[in-house]
């Protein structure tokens, strides 16, 4: 099990929302566009990322990764106003409703001599983007500028310039390896920040305990058995994965199995009864009454809701 791959193992934008802003001070833009994970960058001037009741200065060449669906606003400073408003429509109109598309470039907006330059790129909606990658990441984040960020950023400049056959295709997975690139750097440099399990892998009694959990989630686990398998007592299993993990084995196993079946109700037309033979219980009511109890709803509902958003 690499830890950082399995999380990041079905990032497949499809439809990714990217575009840039050329724009003078003083400018706010309002992120509405419902998408799961957003990548925001400036490749010329600074900015704040304003977004679930934080600010984080941004910047050139960092890259902020905020989590949606709630909106959020990018400005020069924190408390200007919005002044433009992003869509799944359109990129930035302004809040009045009128264009600022600028007929230079597709998918650019703003001023033609504007001093600031920013750059984004959304998932669009709820696609490619799974619930066990969301789960690890925090509201908003931010990576400092890296060389080899720097040459995807250049090539994604140049490529939402461009209308040629197969563009889409092309953003899709640019906007994948941005992603993946910056959070390969959150993951390996902000331990303080990442979630539990990542620096408990490399734990010798915990880490091979999590790849068993993570690799068979659908066997019939007891933290007996899975204490015999990574050869410790019971007591010492479950003290050293509570202590490094911050939940007992089992509880852990729980948020796995329920996550799992999350992205299959997103990602598949399979039925309820298989997802949870699949993930480990025994039958629809035992996966509903974990879903409810760890989402708040049942695995239809949430179905639904992932579907309909």
């Amino acid at each position: 099990m690499d830890p950082l791959g399995d999380v990041l193992e079905r990032v497949r934008g499809r439809g990714a929302l990217f575009g840039q802003a050329i724009l003078d001070p003083p400018w706010s833009l309002r992120f509405a566009t419902g998408a799961s994970l957003t990548l925001v960058t400036m490749l010329r001037g600074q900015a704040v990322v304003v977004a679930a009741g934080q600010a984080r200065a941004l910047r050139p060449g960092e890259v902020a990764v905020v989590r949606g669906p709630a909106e959020f606003v990018v400005g020069d400073q924190a408390t200007t106003e919005p002044r433009f408003v992003v869509t799944t429509t359109e990129y930035c109109e302004r809040v009045d409703g009128s264009s600022a598309k600028i007929s230079l470039d597709p998918r650019t907006c703003g001023y033609e001599n504007g001093r600031d330059l920013l750059l984004s790129g959304a998932f669009n909606g709820t696609v490619g983007i799974s619930d066990r990658l969301l789960d690890a990441l925090p509201d908003v984040l931010v990576v400092p500028a890296e060389r080899g960020h720097q040459a995807i950023l250049d090539l994604i400049a140049v490529e939402i310039s461009l209308e040629q056959a197969g563009q889409q295709v092309v953003l899709d997975r640019l906007l994948d390896l941005m992603l993946v690139a910056t959070l390969r750097v959150w993951f390996d440099e902000y331990a303080e920040k990442v979630p539990a399990w990542y620096g408990a892998i490399e734990h010798p009694v915990v880490g091979p305990a999590l790849r068993l959990l993570h690799d068979r989630p659908a066997d019939r686990w007891t933290v007996a058995s899975l204490a015999g398998s990574v050869g410790v007592s019971r007591a010492a299993l479950a003290r050293q994965f509570t202590r490094l993990v911050g939940m007992p084995p089992m509880a852990y196993l729980a948020c796995w199995r329920v996550t799992l079946a999350a992205d299959l109700l997103r990602e598949t037309d399979a039925t309820v009864s298989s997802i949870a033979r699949k993930v480990g219980y025994a039958n629809t009511f035992a996966l509903s009454v974990a879903f409810k109890r760890l989402r708040g709803v049942t695995p239809s509902q949430h179905r639904q809701e992932v579907r309909s958003g």
